[in-house]
């Protein structure tokens, strides 16, 4: 359901000209299974995900999401999507069903069939007792999920999740994690971006480690345990970033990510 092959994106800057945000990237994500992105902030974790939700152009490579490829028919991959980004900002001005609505407008939902999958949407994330409240008069966690609401309000076959936890508190972080799996048993293709350990053992089927824009090893957590001998994903994850860095180090190369 979503396909990445060879994916690359650079940006210019007048001072250091091109810089690579990403470089190489290749991956594959199934329906019914989360994959995860892992990396330390600026790894280009961000930088694939926009690619992927059309918000950015790769510079190379190719990526087809739910059938269509992200620069050909970009329209079509935005209809089977759902984005959830790290700074999705909310409308203070709207209130919980107001917001959602009005995303579940703009995807072109008929009445009926929006207020029905509103209403179940609304059941689902025990948000009824604040369905009329002002955005601005939410709390963090109530805000994620309205998040959430309008992430899946036309129930799109693929969502994609930028550090969907991060800033929240353990008991909204175990709710939101919660309601993830709950979508991937709904047989949805989810890519979770994350620097969280716990949330990539508990939730994730495969996961992918990034950094320096650079795809440093993915497969099943078992899997590259066992490849790179160590004893869990903290250890792993701290291995591998750290050889990326002698390398870049050693080579001189200072590409940064996003």
């Amino acid at each position: 359901m979503i396909h990445v092959e060879d994916l690359s994106k650079a940006f210019l800057d007048y001072q250091r000209g091109w810089v690579h945000a990403v470089r190489g990237v290749s991956f594959a994500c199934r329906p019914g299974e989360i994959f995860g992105l892992l990396g330390p902030n600026g790894a280009g974790k961000t930088t694939t995900l926009r690619i992927l939700s059309t918000v950015l152009r790769p510079t190379g490579g190719r990526a087809v999401v739910a059938g269509y490829d992200v620069v050909q028919h970009p329209q079509q991959v935005r209809r089977h999507i759902g984005y959830m980004s790290a700074s999705t900002g909310i409308y203070d001005r709207m209130t919980a069903w107001e917001l959602v609505e009005y995303f579940g407008r703009l995807y072109g939902m008929d009445r009926g069939t929006l207020r029905a999958r509103m209403e179940s949407i609304f059941d689902w994330l025990k948000m009824d007792d604040f369905r009329d409240t002002l955005c601005s008069k939410l709390s963090t966690g109530m805000k994620q999920k309205v998040s959430i609401a309008r992430t899946v309000v036309h129930d799109p076959p693929v969502l994609i999740f930028d550090e969907p936890t991060s800033g929240l508190d353990v008991l909204v972080q175990r709710s939101v994690v919660q309601k993830i799996l709950e979508l991937r048993d709904m047989g949805k293709t989810i890519l979770f971006s994350t620097h969280s350990m716990h949330e990539v053992s508990k939730l994730c089927q495969k996961v992918a480690i990034i950094h320096r824009g650079v795809l440093q090893a993915s497969g099943t957590p078992g899997e590259l345990l066992e490849r790179f001998g160590q004893p869990d994903l903290e250890e792993l994850f701290f291995a591998l970033v750290e050889r990326a860095d002698r390398e870049a180090e050693a080579s001189g190369s200072g590409a940064l990510a996003r």
